[in-house]
């Protein structure tokens, strides 16, 4: 095993189970390939694909720490959190997730009773035709269904005309609050991580405010190195990271081997100045 700070360890990677498009197994198989030494499987607001990672990765003599990815609304915007080194059969991580997931469920129907207020009846039940999975509907589903029964020319249309904020059928998404998903990570025996900071476009006050708040919840980790990250912003978060007592982690955010930006297991070591993640996370390894 190589050094802390040099260690090939990618704790931010999806599979099929979420938006992936690989099977954790082909996901553990291309970490492994890539030479990757410790590795995490972090699909969003769900973790049913964690024991077949955990078996794949020990099959191929690979460590593994258990995670998830969970979406929370802070500021108006959504921003991930990642979580490591959990049970995923705590049942309150596992209610937590589901009700995330169902978040989507909620809004379509807030969405269908708007839209038949209107005049536009049946609209869960159209879109879902499109999906299939009530946990996964959005509003593009009920696009295609209002273009199917003729309200609609195109979905372009759809969208001038309704679903979007001010017209009929328009409902903002509501994800986790921020302070119930660290919860739910810390309270599975796992340590929660703000994902690719960079990302969030805050303005330098709304970031404080994210990572003082994080930290107020309990949180403890921030990915420095990251698949969407420049070189610039290694180096601006492992500055945040020293700012607000942070440990440092370290994933590609993978989800794809054609869309994917980043590889697994390809990107640069955590700067010497951070502390990892995975040292905290020690007694949390799945060792293979």
């Amino acid at each position: 095993m190589s050094a802390p700070h040099l260690m090939n360890a990618d704790l931010h990677c999806h599979s099929n189970v979420s938006d992936g498009t690989l099977t954790p197994e082909a996901v553990a198989q291309r970490a492994h390939g890539n030479g990757v030494e410790l590795w995490a499987l972090t699909d969003h607001d769900e973790v049913g694909g964690q024991h077949r990672a955990r078996a794949a990765a020990h099959a191929l003599g690979m460590d593994y720490l258990t995670g998830t990815e969970i979406s929370v609304t802070f500021a108006d915007k959504t921003v991930h959190i990642v979580g490591l080194g959990f049970d995923p059969d705590d049942p309150d991580l596992v209610q937590g997730l589901a009700a995330t997931r169902g978040g989507r469920e909620r809004r379509a129907r807030d969405m269908a009773d708007d839209l038949a207020r209107v005049g536009i009846p049946g609209a869960f039940e159209g879109a879902l035709k499109y999906v299939g999975n009530p946990d996964l509907i959005s509003r593009t589903h009920f696009a295609r269904y209002m273009v199917e029964i003729g309200v609609c020319g195109d979905p372009h249309e759809v969208f001038r005309r309704y679903l979007t904020e001010g017209k009929p059928g328009f409902v903002p998404h509501r994800w986790a609050r921020l302070g119930d998903a660290v919860k739910w990570i810390t309270g599975a025996g796992g340590v929660a991580v703000v994902a690719h900071p960079a990302r969030y476009d805050f303005s330098p006050n709304e970031e404080y405010a994210l990572f003082t708040e994080f930290k107020g919840h309990g949180g403890v980790g921030v990915e420095v190195v990251t698949g969407s990250h420049t070189a610039a912003e290694y180096q601006r978060y492992a500055d945040v990271a020293r700012e607000f007592d942070l440990l440092a982690s370290r994933g590609s955010d993978f989800h794809d081997p054609t869309e994917s930006h980043t590889d697994l297991g390809t990107l640069p070591d955590l700067p010497g100045t951070v502390t990892p993640v995975w040292e905290a996370l020690a007694h949390r390894i799945l060792r293979a």
